[in-house]
């Protein structure tokens, strides 16, 4: 496995109708969807066109929330890892939660669905490709479809980072006010910026939340309300000049994107 240890490698959307979700993101978002080839699951493939030459590359999976699931519907990330069953080990020993124990899939690699203390679900992952994985490309990615910010929505994020700092070598470095909800911290692995955490704001469910990087905002704003999505926050300008919005699809869950904004649109 290529990416490094505590980096997002895949990502996946479970659905109450696999079928609606799979019109909402191929319209409002753009992703293709492929058969993923899993016998006995109807796992589904979203890849981002490539805009410099044919063909596109898979980002995340789709498939329809397991009768009995432990996980809500919606958003869950893969976060590389070198050890499966030792991360699981460290999950439990500081307080988390296995959902789902490790497994390996022949040709895909190992994995567990675990969760932190405060609730957050995530799986851990050691793919059996050696090839690196570019679902996520980082905060000044700019390839349309990929993922580029991962954001946690905690109780707690001071806790949270207690969590996850010692599992995946994660810190926050970095902070912008937030007001009486304090700080929107950042989160690095190493070099590399990986998103922001947050203490959990009023009306807001914990857990993580993804944004993908869309070419320009206001067209997707459009498709969405057509789609019976809506935007909660934004356009809000970040740091950089690109603007993100935070939405909900048609099922209420939540998730994000960020682009530029139409010529003209940005006031």
């Amino acid at each position: 496995m290529a990416n490094p240890h505590g980096t997002p490698i895949w990502y996946e959307y479970l659905a109450q109708d696999i079928d609606r979700a799979e019109r909402f993101f191929t319209g409002v978002i753009g992703w293709q969807v492929t058969n993923g080839d899993m016998p006995g699951i109807d796992y589904r493939i979203l890849s981002a066109p490539n805009p410099s030459a044919p063909g596109s590359t898979a980002i995340g999976g789709l498939m329809a929330l397991p009768p009995g699931a432990p996980t809500r519907p919606g958003w869950l990330a893969y976060f590389a890892v070198d050890d499966v069953d030792a991360s699981v080990a460290a999950s439990l020993a500081a307080g988390g939660t296995v959902h789902m124990p490790p497994m390996t899939l022949d040709d895909v690699g190992r994995m567990a669905l675990v969760g932190d203390p405060q609730g957050a679900p995530f799986y851990v992952m050691r793919g059996a490709s050696e090839a690196p994985s570019t679902s996520f490309q980082g905060p000044t990615g700019t390839t349309p479809g990929h993922m580029v910010w991962n954001e946690l929505l905690a109780p707690d994020q001071d806790a949270a980072m207690r969590f996850y700092g010692p599992l995946f070598g994660w810190r926050h470095e970095g902070a912008m006010p937030m007001g009486p909800l304090g700080d929107y911290r950042f989160i690095h692995a190493g070099p590399a910026g990986l998103g922001a955490s947050m203490n959990t704001p009023p009306g807001e469910t914990p857990g993580w939340r993804f944004y993908v990087f869309v070419p320009e905002v206001d067209g997707v704003i459009e498709r969405l309300a057509d789609a019976s999505g809506r935007v909660l926050h934004g356009p809000d300008q970040i740091p950089g000049g690109a603007y993100a919005v935070v939405a909900e699809d048609p099922f209420g869950t939540r998730f994000g994107f960020v682009g530029a904004r139409r010529e003209g649109a940005a006031a």
